[in-house]
């Protein structure tokens, strides 16, 4: 069987290396630098020829930089004749770009990802989608994996009574329900409206959240508004306990100084499909490692098993 052969950008150096641990693989190494003109240079440090090469790198801040390092990698890779030559994108930014939703833009999604396939990817592996019709933008084989094993691993044997899982909008509503479900909890949901990239209004909550502690789940955190308003509306009930969890924990902007000066939030749990600074990390926050879950899903996809039965328990 062909080889293994795993390099990273330099988006998630860390959760590549954690990645290669639980592979028993090594990490290749790879050159990445800039000429003086700015024009980026990519090398991959490690033969390439007929190995089954993975490519790690989320799309985070500075994303276009990372689109770019992730471009030239698999265009390097092809070119180094690999067998089969897989994406793999913890954080797939363009997600929120998902359809054309005001005149004259751009699909940045579909566009995405069809210059992923265009530079060389054969496979695109990622994690949590903002909006799951983007999985039907790759024209390649595309897994798209969830943290809710992992999530709700971290809840299991503690003491739920009195608790409900609450999505911050009816479009994560699904997702919620299965996490509640994992739990064995009830489920509410807000009706939330996004004003702008920074203002959203949650007009009403449909489920029953009346004095009650509280998990709000989200696939991500980036600035932190819809959290916020959601906890505004959640406190007309008289909600007990809040835990926060979400997947892509981004924080950015200032919302880690929201998050700080909310009383009531207990706990935040998310996990490291980005890389959170010491800066971005707060006493009550706790990162979860989907490494083993990224490993295990390589090593399926590299050796023809199934990866939907790592999430029968999921859905």
């Amino acid at each position: 069987m062909r080889e293994i052969t795993i390099f990273s950008g330099s988006a998630h150096i860390e959760l590549a290396k954690e990645i290669c641990k639980n592979l028993d693989v090594p990490l290749s190494p790879s050159t990445i630098r800039h000429f003086g003109n700015d024009c980026l240079y990519v090398q991959l440090n490690a033969n390439c020829r007929e190995a089954d090469v993975f490519l790690i790198q989320p799309l985070v801040p500075p994303v276009q930089e990372n689109l770019v390092e992730l471009l030239f990698m698999l265009d390097a890779a092809r070119g180094a004749s690999a067998a089969r030559t897989t994406a793999v994108i913890p954080y797939y930014a363009y997600a929120r770009s998902d359809k054309k939703d005001a005149p004259r833009i751009s699909i940045a999604g579909r566009l995405v990802a069809d210059l992923l396939v265009t530079a060389g990817a054969n496979r695109v592996l990622t994690m949590t989608l903002h909006s799951p019709q983007v999985h039907g933008f790759f024209s390649v084989p595309t897994d798209s994996l969830n943290a809710l094993n992992v999530l709700a691993g971290y809840f299991r044997g503690r003491d739920l009574a009195n608790t409900v899982v609450v999505s911050p909008d009816l479009g994560r509503a699904k997702t919620a329900s299965h996490f509640a479900r994992m739990l064995r909890l009830p489920v509410a949901a807000g009706s939330k409206e996004r004003l702008s990239d920074d203002k959203v209004v949650v007009e009403a909550i449909v489920g029953d959240v009346e004095g009650k502690n509280v998990i709000i789940i989200d696939d991500e955190i980036a600035n932190g508004t819809t959290i916020i308003e959601i906890l505004r509306r959640l406190r007309e009930f008289h909600i007990g306990r809040v835990t926060v969890v979400c997947t892509h924990g981004l924080f950015t902007g200032n919302a880690i100084q929201k998050l700080r000066e909310q009383p009531d939030i207990v706990e935040i749990v998310t996990t490291n499909t980005v890389p959170i600074p010491p800066e971005k990390r707060l006493p009550n926050m706790t990162i979860l490692s989907i490494a083993p879950l990224m490993a295990e899903t390589i090593r399926r996809i590299h050796i023809g098993e199934s990866v939907s039965t790592l999430f029968v328990n999921a859905v």
